[in-house]
């Protein structure tokens, strides 16, 4: 009776942890979405789908798009191994707001931006190495 009892206490725990980090997937996955990543990758789709012939490429739209489930799992498997439940309902608060929903429109664009600048300093830093050769 006693293994019957810890089996399923056993199982009782182990179901409910699964069903915790369901949850905290699934807030995860809203808070990568709502950051403005959907948009980053509907443009990366369709830009990749320039070179698909017009006749292929609702075909083409509809299996890229069945794609994006599982990053969407992989991308928030990643955020969870370095944010908190918490830190993630925290996040998703933020982009919901006001302030939030501005900086999700403009990550995309500032982040370009922001490559292009490193990379200009990156090449005037190597100017600056070469000339201590």
């Amino acid at each position: 009776m006693k293994k019957l009892i810890l089996v399923f206490v056993l199982v009782f725990t182990i179901s409910m942890t699964a069903q915790e980090d369901a949850e905290f997937k699934s807030e995860t996955i809203e808070f990568i979405k709502i950051t403005g990543a959907t948009k980053a990758f509907d443009d990366a789709i369709d830009q990749i789908g320039n070179m698909v012939s017009q006749e292929n490429k609702a075909a083409y739209k509809k299996e890229a798009e069945a794609t994006l489930d599982a990053l969407y799992d992989e991308m928030a498997t990643l955020y969870m191994g370095e944010f908190t439940r918490d830190e993630i309902k925290e996040l998703v608060s933020f982009y919901k707001s006001d302030i939030g929903k501005k900086l999700a429109t403009k990550q995309i664009s500032l982040a370009q931006k922001g490559m292009m600048m490193g990379q200009s300093w990156g090449m005037k830093v190597q100017g600056i190495a070469q000339k201590y050769n």
